[in-house]
């Protein structure tokens, strides 16, 4: 789910909620743990409570992780994983709807100037923190300057200044102003204004993206480093609220809010979290019955592909290989990767090894998750970069015995790190064996590692080749290829081309970024420029097989930041 540079003007047939520009008043939609028999009373006399605070029913959902939480902190968190548990115990001013679109959340009504520059937010009076405190707009205020504190150092502090372009934000991370003065006002205790320095008209969208989430500063300082470790160290004012996570933690439970604004919504008494790293084990566990929802994949899904509780659901990642161009004298060859891009057989790892439903991808943005003002879908012709990305055995040794010669070796060794997860596991497996098998003379060496350690090693350069993904914060393809700007820090192969930052820059504040059309062509240019260069090896868009018990409904599932939600759920 990180970072991107994003655009202004994002066309109206987005799938994301549109708010047009005039002077508008916008009105709202509003694991299993080990216990002694005391903790065991305990926790029997909490649910019970909350049964009598709301309309619940049946037990827990139980939910199969298949990595940990890396962050609880919404500012400093980015992984889709630690977003999914943020966003269970924490809203923000607006949240998605079952459909994406944005609605209202802690926002009880939103005014937009004439000019799209100002939008002020309304906080509902009924909003509180679980530890009794009302949400104020002070909160808020006080989370975005973090967001965009150089001393904090957010990854998705560009959120605040290149996507949602808010007045100042820039300047703050680039240290020549300070924090206070970030372009949002604390009106009074329930008002947020908020300037911007060009009309976004996606800006409502990116309320529910968790960086955008408030904070309590009484409460954050008194945790002093320890804020967002512990259940005494977090505040809900969402559905649910954490009784039990520590870091790096293989289980986390929450419990139903009893006191949230809209608690009589939320059905479910709780959620228990397993993370399971091994699919042959999480499946075991759901056939058991200590999962209701659970990760298959593989083999795995031949075996329960039949089963009503099946589900394939598009989960909008895109994984690629990313090679570092900067420090590995051979990927700088652009031979070398052409052949490395085309020796890859992407149908063979959805279609023998996956079995999910995920498909083979031959573009850097994925597809199925951004229309244009046309209202297709950016990345449906997937054969638009045949000429420099498709498998192609012969192509392939071709441009590999090119390449070998250019750099005046016969043989290469490189090493590919990846996910100590279950599907990243395979991936790699078939991928060094395709690579080794199509190139002569390249041994591929596999280096598997905790996701986090692949990603910091990835964003300091200490990696040749990178088995990674990415998932879109929002619809648009600018999530994708903001990534690749100078400097970026996602932009893992450390490469830099002026033209193409020159197009990312006129399609977020130049005249490009105000007509749809011409910005969606100078976005098909940008992304040319990086399929031309090879700066990824895109493999397939991830489709996510699950089985989910068939006593559960509601959960809402989405492409775009936060990929699960269960305000709806219920379970019987």
């Amino acid at each position: 789910m990180k970072k991107k540079f994003l655009s202004i003007m994002l066309a109206s047939a987005l799938a994301l909620s549109m708010i047009g520009c005039g002077s508008s008043a916008v009105s709202g939609v509003s694991e299993q743990k080990d216990t002694t028999a005391e903790e065991t009373d305990s926790a029997q006399a909490e649910e019970a409570t909350t049964a009598d605070a709301g309309e619940s029913s049946g037990e827990d959902l139980n939910v199969m992780l298949e990595t940990p939480v890396e962050s609880l902190d919404p500012q400093q968190a980015t992984d889709g994983t630690s977003f999914e548990v943020i966003a269970d115990y924490t809203d923000g001013l607006m949240q998605m709807d079952a459909d994406g679109q944005a609605v209202n959340a802690l926002a009880e009504s939103i005014d937009v100037s004439e000019d799209g520059l100002t939008y002020t937010f309304h906080i509902r009076e009924d909003a509180n923190w679980s530890n009794g405190e009302p949400v104020t707009a002070a909160d808020f205020v006080f989370a975005w300057q973090r967001a965009v504190d150089p001393e904090v150092a957010s990854e998705y502090s560009y959120m605040l200044s290149d996507i949602g372009q808010i007045v100042n934000a820039q300047d703050i991370i680039d240290g020549t102003k300070d924090k206070s003065e970030l372009g949002v006002t604390a009106v009074d205790d329930k008002t947020l204004e908020v300037k911007l320095n060009v009309p976004v008209s996606y800006f409502l969208s990116l309320m529910y993206f968790p960086t955008f989430y408030p904070v309590n500063q009484a409460f954050f300082e008194s945790c002093a480093d320890t804020y967002a470790t512990s259940p005494e160290t977090t505040l809900s004012n969402g559905a649910f609220v954490l009784d039990d996570y520590q870091p790096a933690a293989t289980t986390i439970h929450l419990t139903k809010n009893p006191d949230y604004y809209d608690a009589d919504r939320v059905k479910l008494p709780g959620l228990n979290y397993q993370v399971i790293q091994d699919s042959q084990q999480a499946l075991m566990s759901y056939q058991s019955g200590d999962l209701d929802t659970t990760l298959v994949n593989g083999e795995q899904v031949d075996q329960v592909k039949d089963d009503p509780a099946f589900k394939a659901i598009g989960a909008g990642y895109l994984w690629y290989i990313s090679p570092n161009i900067q420090e590995v004298k051979e990927l700088q060859n652009v031979n070398i990767r052409y052949a490395i891009t085309m020796a890859l057989n992407r149908e063979a790892i959805t279609t023998d090894v996956l079995k999910d439903g995920s498909a083979p991808t031959y573009t850097a943005v994925p597809m199925d998750f951004a229309a244009g003002p046309d209202g297709s879908d950016f990345s449906a012709d997937q054969e638009k970069f045949k000429e420099v990305c498709r498998y192609d055995a012969d192509a392939a040794v071709e441009y590999w015995n090119k390449g070998l010669e250019e750099l005046g070796v016969t043989e290469v060794t490189i090493t590919m790190i990846h996910d100590a997860d279950d599907a990243p596991i395979k991936v790699a497996q078939v991928v060094k064996e395709q690579l080794e098998t199509t190139l002569p003379g390249l041994t591929v060496e596999l280096q598997q590692m905790p996701k986090k350690e692949r990603v910091q090693r990835m964003q300091e350069g200490e990696f040749e080749l990178g088995l990674t993904r990415w998932g879109p914060d929002y619809a648009d393809p600018m999530t994708y290829l903001g990534m690749w700007v100078t400097n970026n820090s996602n932009n893992y192969g450390f490469w830099s081309n002026k033209d193409y930052d020159a197009i990312i820059a006129e399609c977020t504040t130049g005249e490009t970024a105000m007509d749809a059309s011409a910005r969606w062509s100078a976005l098909y240019d940008a992304e040319q420029i990086v399929m031309d260069e090879a700066v990824i090896f895109p493999l397939y868009t991830q489709c996510n097989a699950e089985l989910i018990s068939t006593s559960v409904s509601g959960i809402e599932f989405h492409p775009v930041a936060l990929n699960r939600v269960y305000k709806d759920a219920s379970k019987n």
